[in-house]
């Protein structure tokens, strides 16, 4: 008789199909439940640069190349022309007001003065002349009157007798007559002679006044001609320091022509171009500072010129420029963009030309792993960015370059 024989519950090929199964089942979940599915990158420690996030102060401000000028410098020009006849100083030296830097020769200016000068004396020799004249002719024109005063009351005598004399019948019409008109010719003689002398007078003054203009715009003239001999002498219209002096003995010199400077030594203007970039945010009373011999000093900007030129514009600053500081030295200036303030920040590095300051590697607690994060930057200066969102101070970020990591979500850091 045949015995039923009880089948196994856990065959072991039944055993190895479930744990199959099982393994399987954990692998798919593990890969699409628990799995890290984000882009890995390993990396050396020894090839990226590491920095904390800090929390301080902050100031935005730009480095610029500054040149010590010369708060004022005075251009001597040639107001005439002519040639260097004399070279009394060279560049270099420190000149007083009025000191002598060369004298030019100018024959034809010479020649004009010597003539505007004759001219000068001729008129005023007229206008004496002219008075003389007026006087004798005057002294001429009182006589003839006086001696007419006199016929005239003899005409009239005789005149008056020979009237009674004729109405008596004593004289005859005729010699009566000839008494009358004798004595009409003498008064109309005298009224001529006194019409003269007006016309003479105010003929006389006219011409003066004439001449006396003339004279005034000659004399104006030779005051010209003599300022312009005055100016053949080249002098320091200021106390300061010569520049080199563009002139040598016998140089024809131009009118106009710039032979020298003079630099006033009684303080220095700072010249800097600054980037056109910058141009909205820089304005007059902005404050900058620098270094020198280990002391920080503060300037301000005076004038601002906003024509831009090779991408820059250029400012012009004042304040206080110490001993030792020389014309046409450079110095780094660090001009403020902003007043001090709070904010968390990050150092500038290579990074933000890969992630233009969107985004950034923040490395976990023990610095095995960094993590991609969105951040958002804000202020910058030439050695920190301002953090307006995504880090917190006391993290720590990768801030060298990210080439080769523009795609990856998370570095494994290699130690």
């Amino acid at each position: 008789m045949d015995r039923k024989i009880k089948k196994k519950t856990w065959t072991t090929k039944r055993i190895v199909t479930i744990l199959g199964s099982g393994g399987i089942l954990y692998l798919i979940l593990y890969v699409f439940v628990f799995a890290d599915n984000a882009s890995k990158l390993n990396v050396d420690l020894e090839k990226i640069s590491v920095a904390p996030v800090v929390e301080g102060p902050f100031q935005e401000y730009i480095p610029i190349e500054g040149t010590v000028q010369p708060k004022t410098t005075f251009f001597l020009d040639a107001k005439v022309g002519g040639n260097v006849q004399e070279k009394f100083l060279e560049g270099g030296v420190e000149v007083k007001k009025g000191d002598t830097i060369l004298k030019l020769e100018n024959s034809s200016l010479e020649m004009n003065y010597i003539g505007q000068q004759t001219q000068t004396n001729r008129l005023e020799n007229e206008i004496e002349n002219t008075n003389n004249n007026l006087q004798q002719s005057l002294f001429r024109s009182r006589a003839q009157v006086i001696t007419l005063d006199f016929d005239i009351d003899q005409a009239k005598d005789l005149y008056t007798r020979n009237q009674v004399l004729w109405k008596d019948n004593v004289i005859s019409e005729q010699e009566y007559l000839n008494s009358k008109r004798s004595y009409e010719r003498l008064v109309a003689q005298r009224e001529n002679t006194l019409q003269q002398m007006k016309y003479d007078s105010i003929n006389a003054v006219t011409q003066v006044k004439q001449n006396e203009a003339r004279l005034v715009t000659s004399r104006e003239s030779l005051r010209i001609v003599e300022g312009q001999l005055d100016d053949l002498y080249i002098t320091a219209p200021v106390d300061g320091l010569l520049s080199t002096v563009n002139a040598e003995i016998g140089q024809s010199i131009g009118q106009g022509t710039t032979i020298a400077q003079i630099d006033d030594l009684d303080g220095f203007k700072i010249s800097a171009n600054v980037d056109q970039h910058y141009l909205p945010r820089v304005y007059e009373g902005l404050v900058g500072t620098y270094d020198f011999a280990g002391q920080e000093y503060r300037l301000e900007i005076r004038k601002k010129f906003p024509e831009i030129n090779n991408g820059t514009f250029v400012v012009e600053m004042i304040g206080e420029v110490p001993d030792g500081v020389r014309r046409g030295q450079t110095i780094s200036i660090r001009l403020q963009l902003s007043e001090e303030k709070n904010a968390i920040q990050i150092p500038r590095g290579s990074f933000f030309q890969t992630t233009g300051g969107n985004w950034i590697f923040v490395l976990n607690e023990d610095e095995t792993e960094a993590t991609r994060r969105n951040i958002r930057i804000g202020n910058q200066t030439p050695r920190h960015y301002e953090v307006l969102e995504g880090l917190q101070p006391g993290e720590k970020v990768i801030f060298s370059s990210y080439e080769g990591y523009e795609d990856k979500d998370k570095l494994v850091i290699k130690k």
